[in-house]
């Protein structure tokens, strides 16, 4: 260190009597070194011995004391490092179980859309279907209606031009018998031969035309009274003309003709021929003798056309029965042919009623009724011309 000599600024105490002061005492001092201008007055001369122990033993100390700070250093670094690594692979772990869950969403949801979209699929598939299949049946209906609706304006006509010949051909000179039924003598009145191709709608041209040429009927010879109980039924069918069953008219007509007279042996068949007379789909065909099938009816075994497929009883079959648009043709007598016959002419002549065909009184049209009734019973007892 350095050593500054201690000079006196104090001046000498005028009185004498005083002491001296004591910054005037000299102290004796002894230097523990030379001062730093001496030190550098003396240039390059070596230091003393004890100055240099004094920093052999500082130097030591200190560099344990910096590498013990050092150590502290790092082990805070360490620390800090690991403690922000943590931080890092927590946050990272965090978003990447986030991530996985929204994978696993999408995954999900895409499962879901990809069978909605598999059901949808099949739907519209199943739905396109169903209206294709729908529209093939609705065609064949209405093809089939067409097909019905030209067969009965071609039927209508071939009546129409059939009355129109009758009307022309009768005159008050010379009129038509088949036309004037009651002009027919007893012995010659029963049943009339039918067409040679029979059909429920389009039968032989019984009394009914009548009405349409507007004809009133005359009592003939023979002795009638109406049935008041009938008339009256007839009556209230008449105002509101239907073919339902149900009705008391239609129900007696059913009950006491209709039933009887198309009851055949074979029941089976009997039941069928029933339904296309009702329906209007009988077809009645004669049959040449040279071109005769051998045919097979259900229940009866008919290997010709001596057995009647009705009646199941062995005699000569002219004539043969189709039902509706089946390609199975049965053979029958003359006495099945004349009772299904006498039922397609009464179904006819109600269905000109329900059609409003027939334009006449309500006598006249009951007691038409009445004879086509007669007819059946007729037939049903086993009463037909032999022309048939």
């Amino acid at each position: 260190m350095d050593c500054v000599p201690l000079r006196s600024t104090s001046q000498p105490h005028p009185d004498e009597g005083h002491p001296p002061p004591l910054e005037a005492v000299p102290v004796p001092w002894k230097s523990v070194g030379p001062c730093k201008s001496h030190r550098e007055s003396l240039g390059g001369l070596p230091e003393t011995p004890a100055g240099e122990e004094a920093q052999g033993e500082e130097g030591p100390a200190a560099t344990q004391l910096d590498v013990s700070r050092l150590r502290s250093s790092s082990m805070e670094i360490r620390e800090k490092g690991s403690e922000f690594l943590k931080e890092e692979l927590h946050k990272a772990q965090k978003e990447l179980k986030l991530k996985d869950e929204e994978c696993e969403r999408l995954s999900k949801v895409r499962e879901q859309l990809e069978q909605e979209l598999e059901e949808l699929t099949a739907s519209l598939f199943e739905e396109a279907h169903k209206m294709v299949r729908e529209a093939n049946m609705k065609q064949a209906a209405s093809e089939k209606q067409l097909k019905e609706a030209w067969g009965k304006i071609d039927m209508l006509q071939a009546e129409v031009t059939a009355l129109k010949t009758l009307v022309i051909t009768s005159t008050p000179a010379s009129p038509n018998r088949e036309l004037h039924p009651q002009l027919l003598s007893p012995t010659k009145a029963g049943p009339r031969k039918g067409h040679l191709r029979h059909k429920s709608t389009s039968s032989a041209l019984c009394p009914a035309v009548c009405p349409v040429a507007g004809h009133i009927l005359t009592p003939d010879k023979e002795g009638k009274e109406v049935d008041t109980t009938l008339f009256a039924e007839f009556q209230a069918w008449r105002e509101s003309p239907t073919l339902d069953k149900t009705s008391p008219f239609l129900e007696r007509v059913y009950r006491e003709d209709v039933g009887p007279c198309l009851d055949f042996t074979m029941q089976e068949l009997s039941a069928l021929v029933r339904a296309a007379v009702e329906d209007n789909t009988l077809t009645i065909e004669p049959v040449a003798s040279q071109t005769l099938p051998a045919v097979k009816v259900a229940a009866v075994d008919c290997g010709h056309t001596n057995t009647c497929a009705l009646s199941g009883l062995a005699c000569a079959c002219r004539h043969r029965i189709r039902l509706g648009d089946s390609e199975s043709h049965y053979y029958i007598s003359p006495s099945s042919r004349a009772r299904i016959t006498a039922v397609c002419n009464f179904f006819t002549y109600i269905r000109y009623i329900q059609q409003g065909l027939v334009r006449q009184d309500a006598e006249p049209m009951f007691w038409e009724i009445t004879r086509l009734r007669k007819e059946m019973s007729l037939a049903k007892l086993g009463f037909f011309p032999h022309e048939a």
